[in-house]
Formats: structure tokens, sequence, C-alpha cells
């Protein structure tokens, strides 16, 4: 059913194939003299190897431009436990630590302080990533939010949409992110103040949270992949996603069905 997980993640462009067959042939066949010729193609490579990095650091540039942002950014105030919480998860990350231990509760912290900072952060992340392709999902090119031709994704609230309904993918998206950024702004859901207990469903709209952020990555991944790649961003992507995935997993915060859209490329992608 999915495509995505079958595309070839890197494919040597001419410019590279070409450095590349001379290294690989006898030193006949380079002009000069063997060792020498060879050091030189390996420099050649050496220097695409760089701009191939500024390439993809640009893009990642793109993707955390504030220009791009969709929405403002929720923030933890600077001296909570929270804030405290944030900056070890993203230490955690940023020391290339396994993504698997990452997502694990850290001794003697309580779950739900940690459950909130994750999804406020991954709110913030999904969000980013979602408006790097949002011009081009578009009420013409996405004029349903779906996951593919088997899944289709209908909108409820307590609002206007009392029943599921039919939308466009751009108009599900707005929604949702309007409807999240409530949720989290909310002190009687996400309470701020230390000693503020969280409320007893707070586990409960936490699940459907993560649900719903869940399929912008199934949109994003089945519909703007190609976006994503042109733009040299599916690293990030896949990393941001195998950290919401392992999370989810650790925890328990979304039902297995839920997954079902992306079982074959998480089960590729996430060991």
């Amino acid at each position: 059913m999915l495509r995505v997980a079958d595309r070839k993640v890197l494919e040597e462009p001419d410019e590279l194939r070409e450095i590349l067959v001379k290294i690989r042939s006898p030193c006949s066949t380079v002009t000069g003299h063997g060792p020498v010729a060879v050091c030189l193609q390996l420099s050649s490579l050496r220097t695409w190897k760089r701009k191939k990095r500024r390439k993809m650091s640009n893009a990642l540039k793109q993707v955390f431009n504030k220009d791009r942002t969709f929405r403002p950014k929720r923030k933890f105030e600077p001296g909570t436990q929270r804030f405290e919480l944030h900056k070890r998860a993203q230490a955690s990350l940023n020391a290339g630590l396994d993504l698997k231990l990452a997502v694990q509760l850290p001794s003697g912290e309580e779950q739900n302080d940690w459950v909130a900072v994750h999804v406020v952060d991954f709110f913030n992340r999904i969000n980013l990533i979602y408006g790097t392709i949002s011009d081009y999902c578009t009420e013409q090119s996405c004029p349903v939010m779906s996951g593919g031709p088997k899944y289709e994704y209908r909108w409820q609230d307590e609002h206007k949409y009392r029943k599921p309904t039919a939308l466009s993918a751009p108009q599900y998206m707005n929604l949702l992110m309007d409807w999240i950024e409530v949720q989290i702004n909310n002190e009687d859901i996400f309470p701020t103040n230390v000693g503020t207990p969280f409320p007893k469903n707070f586990l409960q709209v936490v699940k459907k949270i993560l649900s719903r952020l869940f399929r912008v990555f199934v949109h994003v991944y089945i519909h703007h992949f190609d976006r994503i790649t042109q733009m040299g961003s599916e690293a990030h992507v896949n990393t941001c996603y195998k950290h919401f995935y392992y999370f989810v997993k650790e925890f328990n915060l979304i039902d297995t069905k839920e997954l079902e859209p992306l079982k074959e490329m998480t089960s590729r992608m996430c060991h």
C-alpha cells in the first residue's frame, strides 16, 4: 500500500557517479599516474560531499525558518520544571542518544510532566513540518484529508462540526492546529504552575492530540514526501517521526489501529 518506504533514500547524481567511476576504475583508465590520480579524485569526492552538506544545511534552515512557521510556537517559561524537562529532553536528542532511550521517563520525574513536555514539543515540530509543505497542500491538490486511497480522516469537534465531516486537507490541518493550540494553552488541562495537579482526563486528551498529530505524518508522507525530498529534509522528518513513534509506543498513547497507514514504513524505519 505505501510506496514511501520503497523509495531509494539516496541516488548518486551524475557528478558523484563520474567521480566514483574514476576512483573504482583501474589506474590506467584515470588521467595521470595511478596513486596521484586517485588522490585527486578523492579530493573531488570530498569537495562534492562538502557541497552536499551545505545544501542539506540550507534545506534544514528552510525547515526552521521562522517565516515558514505555520503558527507561533508554544514555549515553556524559563525557570519552571517543564522548562528544565524540555531542556533535558533536547539535550538527550542533541547528544545523539538512542531515541528509544531518549523517550524513557527520567528517574524521579512525574510521567504526566514528561508527557506534557513532549506533547507541546511534538506539536511545535509537526506544525513546522506541515508549514514547509503547506503551499503545496491546497484545496485543489488535496480536496480530501486522506492518507492514500484507503484512509480518509473526517473532522469532528464540539462546536461547528458535531458530526464527522469530510474536509480538504488544508481545512482539516487548520482546524487541527487551532484545536491543539487551545488544548495545550488551557491551564485546566496543561497546568503550568508547580503543584497544580493534572486533570483526571489528561491522558485521554493527550491520546486524542497525538492520534490527530499522527495523521499529519500520514498525509505528509503519502502525499507530500516528494516535496520533503526536494528540500533535502527527509532525514529530519524521519528522525522526528521515529522520535514521535517511540514515544507513543513507550507510553501506549496511540491505538495500534491508528498506526496502520504507516505500518509498512514504520517496520523498516523503527527497529
